[in-house]
């Protein structure tokens, strides 16, 4: 499938993090192979239905975890999931605890990042074409709004709000370092949201986290140092949470939307239109084209 089709129904894009390689309750499942201008996504997308909804779901390390957080193809992905109809990504992701109220097994729904990336593109606009989007607010209010509700129904111990520190890893943190990000008053730290987030808004999809809390990074005194083998034996109680809880948000998910995520590009793209490649705007037509076409009347 080429990243120009797009289906008539808008679907829930649901990105699984550390632990969440599938969506127990899919119906109708298929796999959808896309091509994209941004090479090939982390998987092929699983779409089905949820509740009645139309969901698709993307492996975010590949099936198996296969690709490291610095290699993750994170331009394809997301366009991939816009070119099948997404209009809302749900991103689930296991991160570590900076904050003593925040336990392993907690779900954290932030709504600040920082990012403390180095190796991945974050951007959409380039070869000849400017835009800055608004991220301010780089989480869509009205649907975390419907992932605290979920959470809360099937009895998460839930924090609404809070900064993601995103590190470029894959090395866990320093002692040092853990105790610099505490300084700065951050909530979670993780591997994976940037610039997955960044990129969701260029391409005027509606984001949020859900961030599964599995250790206290390297701080905590009192605890043993971070282990993959500590992360995971949490993972798999968070996993089983997490998928309760999208089980019971994506059916409340209005395909509708009200917010400004939709709109992020009306007053982004800087370039004239006439001074676009060619060749960029049909790489981007998916993402640009409401926006390329000339105003009645003008010349």
């Amino acid at each position: 499938m080429t990243g120009s089709k797009k289906p008539a129904q808008p679907a829930i894009g649901i990105i699984g993090g550390s632990g969440l390689y599938n969506i127990d309750g899919l119906e109708k499942v298929r796999e959808v192979r896309v091509r994209t201008p941004f090479g090939a996504p982390s998987d092929a997308l699983v779409v089905g239905m949820l509740g009645g909804v139309r969901v698709a779901f993307l492996s975010r390390h590949g099936r198996g975890h296969r690709t490291n957080p610095s290699s993750i193809n994170y331009r394809a992905n997301i366009y991939a999931l816009k070119s099948v109809g997404v209009t809302q990504v749900i991103s689930v992701s296991a991160v570590g605890s900076m904050k003593e109220s925040i336990h392993p097994g907690d779900v954290v729904l932030p709504d600040q990042f920082i990012d403390l990336t180095k190796r991945r593109i974050s951007t959409f606009f380039d070869e000849g074409l400017v835009a800055h989007v608004g991220f301010a607010e780089p989480v869509c209010r009205s649907l975390a709004d419907a992932l605290e509700q979920a959470g809360r129904s099937v009895g998460a111990s839930l924090q609404r709000g809070g900064t993601y520190v995103c590190m470029e890893g894959p090395q866990f943190s320093t002692k040092a370092e853990s105790r610099l990000y505490r300084q700065w008053g951050v909530d979670v730290i993780g591997m994976t949201n940037m610039p997955e987030a960044k990129l969701a808004r260029e391409a005027e999809l509606c984001y949020a986290t859900v961030a599964l809390a599995t250790d206290y990074d390297c701080w905590h005194e009192t605890e043993e140092a971070v282990t993959v083998e500590a992360i995971l034996a949490t993972l798999h109680k968070n996993v089983a949470l997490a998928k309760q809880l999208l089980k019971a948000v994506v059916p409340a998910l209005a395909p509708d939307r009200s917010c400004e995520c939709h709109q992020a590009l009306r007053s982004a793209i800087v370039t004239a239109p006439d001074h676009i490649p060619a060749s960029t705007k049909r790489r981007l037509n998916l993402l640009i084209a409401p926006y390329m076409r000339k105003r009645k009347g003008t010349r």
